[in-house]
């Protein structure tokens, strides 16, 4: 089945329900980012394979939503599949929901797969709708015609250990029912497959990148359910679980114990990672408190053994990537070198390193025109020649068991242009001026969003995504609940957090240029005004200097980029052989 026959299927089917709309969301019953091959369903039904984005299907129209991260990868691979691109306005925003309150007619029947659907989801579509009359149907209508539909996953999980994560389930448990009691409820339901993983210590294989493992938890004030495969864990670790007061239930069962909560319980559920189908089976005669869950705002706070361990990461990490700009100086021109094959070569660099697992992302290694689209994923139908010409972008991290990192690194390959190198500058400088910020306790991330774009907003210069995100520990990549972005959000950046600065430029059908540092939360100082915080940059790698141009730098962001690369050099050359020691002291000699 080609993409616009399987369109047909679906129209068939709605038809046949009397159905006038279908949302596809990119999200499973975890309501996660990254998801298992099973509930890959957009990527199913369109051949879009970017990671955040929603599909609508009418009778005479099909969409998908998609923000300015994903715009040419959408229209190019929508091509021809009876779907368009519609551009976001704004990251993250439901705007397919005004747009259906638009078309559909008064007492309109809309279907979607309510396990896919969060339960802020599901509550903004009943309320945003209900002035036209609009019912909604539960329905998976892709199931019908996906053909070898992949099964769930059933990698083997494990537990880690205690020196890695600092805490144990047992304390980590005790600080949920602590929040609990916060919250006054009995009960609390847990999806979001990296709560479950900091949770109980858990790690697996069960989505690409994430070391997640498919999973519920349901907490009391005395008891802690896991709902899991069983069969993935080792006897050692299902005992280990028992002794910290873990009861394992089966993975499915979650559903049938939700649906007999106590009369005049109460359950803390949170909206974004909890998904509409679970919601609704609970008890009406049960009070749900709507809150964001206990242990992301516990986990975004990583401890003194998390931020040792992660250092040491760093580290290793550092070493990798030296050794790959190594490689790439030494070896360009001589042999060929490709997106492709210069992805899987740092991936080699990565791989000899201890305790690496694998990576923390696809890797985004975009020559040229390719380094425009912010998400861009090489493909050996797209893949290009890195040739000693133009800018070369590669976005990459590794997953160790001691850490997780994600680095933005630009190559230059020659001939740069004079456009290339001040906006290269004065990205360089943007992130500068993000990493050494001071700012008060209390600060939120769209404050530290705003000063890292000042730079680039002097020159009338901007980007379409945001400046940062969370970094779990040997987790998701991309971890809330701060973010470095322009929406409000009202969440504070605290000490311990690990965040990532990652402004841009990007000219469509030329270059995009990228450079991405994570940065730990430290106590700067106090006084009378306020305690101040500031950030450790936690990677290690070398900053290419070639295409600076010191006149649009100030005296502070040279001092700094000196200062880090004296850093760098120090931690990193220790576990270099002297030919690349060499090479590292070259790329982090002092501007």
């Amino acid at each position: 089945m080609n993409y616009s026959e399987k369109l047909s299927a679906i129209r068939q089917q709605m038809k046949a329900d009397g159905v006038a709309a279908y949302i596809i969301p990119s999200a499973d019953p975890h309501i996660s980012e990254y998801l298992p091959n099973h509930y890959k369903c957009i990527a199913f039904a369109t051949g879009f394979t970017g990671s955040v984005s929603t599909v609508v299907i009418t009778q005479d129209f099909a969409g998908l939503w998609a923000d300015s991260r994903y715009f040419e990868q959408a229209e190019a691979q929508l091509k021809g599949s009876g779907f368009e691109l519609v551009k976001l306005k704004a990251q993250g925003a439901a705007e397919y929901v005004q747009w259906l309150a638009e078309v559909l007619p008064q007492q309109a029947k809309i279907a979607f797969d309510e396990k896919m659907v969060s339960v802020l989801l599901g509550e903004i579509l009943q309320q945003q709708l209900s002035y036209k009359d609009i019912t909604f149907l539960n329905k998976d209508y892709l199931n019908q015609i996906w053909a070898n539909r992949p099964e769930l996953p059933n990698e083997p999980a494990f537990l880690i250990d205690e020196k890695f994560t600092g805490q144990s389930t047992l304390n980590k448990l005790a600080a949920v029912r602590a929040a609990m009691q916060q919250h006054k409820v009995s009960h609390h339901l847990i999806s979001s497959l990296d709560d479950m993983a900091w949770l109980f210590n858990l790690r697996g294989q069960d989505v690409s990148y994430n070391p997640v493992v498919l999973s519920f938890a349901l907490i009391t004030e005395k008891q802690a359910f896991l709902y899991i495969n069983a069969n993935k864990l080792s006897n050692e670790d299902k005992a280990s679980l028992t002794q910290s007061g873990v009861e394992i239930l089966a993975y499915e069962t979650v559903a049938k114990d939700l649906q007999f909560l106590p009369e005049g319980s109460s359950i803390l559920i949170d909206p974004k990672r909890n998904c509409f189908a679970l919601y609704k089976l609970i008890p009406n005669s049960v009070k749900k408190v709507l809150d964001t869950n206990p242990s992301t705002n516990l986990k975004a706070i990583k401890n003194e053994v998390e931020i040792e361990n992660t250092r040491n990461a760093m580290i290793k990490d550092g070493v990798a990537i030296t050794q790959f700009l190594k490689w790439i100086k030494d070896n360009l021109g001589k042999i060929e070198i490709t997106e492709l094959s210069a992805a899987a070569k740092l991936r080699s660099f990565r791989a000899t390193q201890p305790g690496f697992v694998g990576e923390s992302f696809t890797t985004i290694a975009g020559y040229k025109a390719h380094g425009a689209l912010p998400h861009y994923s090489s493909t050996p139908e797209s893949d290009v020649a890195i040739k000693a010409d133009g800018i070369f972008l590669v976005d990459s991290g590794g997953q160790y068991h001691y850490g997780t990192t994600d680095i933005t690194r630009i190559l230059p390959m020659g001939n740069n242009t004079e456009e290339e190198k001040i906006d290269y500058t004065l990205v360089l400088k943007a992130m500068i001026e993000g990493c050494k910020t001071r700012f008060p306790k209390g600060t939120c991330g769209y404050q530290i969003d705003a000063i890292t774009r000042r730079p680039m907003w002097d020159y009338a210069l901007n980007y379409g995504h945001g400046t940062g995100h969370g970094v779990g520990f040997y987790l998701n990549v991309h971890e809330g609940p701060q973010v470095f972005n322009a929406s409000a959000t009202p969440v504070a950046i605290e000490l311990g957090m690990i965040t990532s600065i990652e402004p841009g430029i990007y000219r469509s059908g030329k270059h995009g240029i990228r450079i991405e540092n994570l940065v730990l939360t430290v106590k700067d100082q106090s006084n009378q005004f306020n305690e101040f915080y500031a950030f450790e940059s936690l990677t290690l790698a070398p900053i290419d200097t070639t295409l600076v141009k010191k006149e649009l730098l100030e005296q502070a962001h040279i001092n700094w980029l000196n200062q880090y690369h004296a850093t760098v050099y120090e931690k990193v050359a220790p576990f270099l052989n002297e030919e690349e020691k060499l090479f590292l002291k070259e790329m982090t000699k002092a501007l």
